[in-house]
């Protein structure tokens, strides 16, 4: 009796289907064209929606007053930018140049003392371990959410107590707290300096301030340039506490003085032209001081990103 036998059917194995290949560079895996795409459409918006109006102010600038309001406002026109800005310099005895003194001023000295006294008390909060020091955390933190509108009146009310009322301290002293800078310091202060080097610092004898000062701050440089950056255009920006304080003219900073002149246009239709050319003016020191500090804040963090 003969067994029969199932025919053998070979069996192909099926061919792995090799995984799709990702394009690496030298700074990591290239993203797809589409996302690409999709990111340089998004940045190129981005641009514009920044650019367009410095443009419109450069191109207004350039502008009499009659073709301020009579031509197209993304079109030049006849070339008037020189006299316009003599204009401005001579109007009402050049007080415009005395507005940019003074914020100079503002700015210049407080965004110093506000990194510094953000620097001493986020480290305060990095380093030292106390009772409430979470509470004091996260009153930093909810500070922040606190409009400067809604404390620019109780702020006012207490310098007319004090007498710093129409004063240059009266404008520095509120601005000194600056609690978006206290907890850029804790970040920056948790994340460079180590514990450990302040306790190799203690055991050799140094004091609490010195090690601060010559550890502690060298250590802080990259959040130290972060925190001036953001403190000089927060109070080259301050406009409600300074038209509040200060009732002399020649104490204003250019936002309260151009707003005022702004006002004025409504009855000098003149003075409108002068605000523009006085608005192009101002944002002059705001790019000098980006610009200037552009290289050490990328320097640093790339920096801190290769000791991370």
């Amino acid at each position: 009796m003969s067994v029969a036998t199932a025919p053998v059917v070979p069996v192909v194995a099926a061919a792995a289907t090799p995984p799709a290949r990702r394009r690496t560079t030298s700074e990591g895996e290239r993203p797809s064209l589409r996302a690409r795409v999709f990111g340089w459409v998004f940045m190129a918006l981005v641009a514009l929606y920044f650019l367009v109006p410095i443009y419109w102010l450069v191109v207004a600038s350039t502008k009499s007053t009659s073709d301020l309001f009579g031509t197209p406002g993304f079109t030049f026109a006849e070339l008037n930018l020189w006299q316009n800005v003599v204009d401005v310099s001579t109007y009402n005895d050049g007080i415009f140049w005395r507005w940019m003194l003074n914020s100079m001023v503002y700015s210049g000295l407080g965004s110093v003392l506000m990194t510094l006294i953000s620097l001493a008390s986020g480290y305060a909060l990095a380093i030292y371990r106390f009772r409430g020091r979470s509470a004091v955390i996260a009153l930093v933190l909810a500070s922040m959410l606190v409009p400067q509108t809604v404390l620019a009146q109780p702020v006012y009310t207490l310098l007319v107590e004090i007498g710093l009322n129409n004063t240059m301290i009266g404008v520095l002293l509120p601005t000194l707290a600056y609690p978006f800078g206290v907890l850029l310091a804790f970040t920056y202060a948790t994340a460079s300096v180590p514990e450990e080097v302040v306790e190799a610092a203690r055991l050799d004898g140094a004091g609490e301030a010195r090690i601060f000062f010559s550890i502690g701050l060298r250590m802080l440089s990259t959040g130290a340039v972060t925190i001036l950056l953001f403190a000089f255009i927060a109070s080259w920006n301050n406009f409600m506490l300074p038209l509040l304080v200060l009732s002399d003219a020649r104490l204003q900073p250019v936002t309260v003085g151009l707003s005022g002149w702004s006002q004025a246009a409504i009855t000098v239709p003149g003075l409108q032209t002068l605000v523009v050319v006085g608005a192009l003016i101002s944002i002059i020191p705001i790019i000098v001081v980006f610009v200037s500090l552009q290289r050490f804040w990328k320097s640093g963090l790339s920096t801190g990103a290769v000791k991370m």
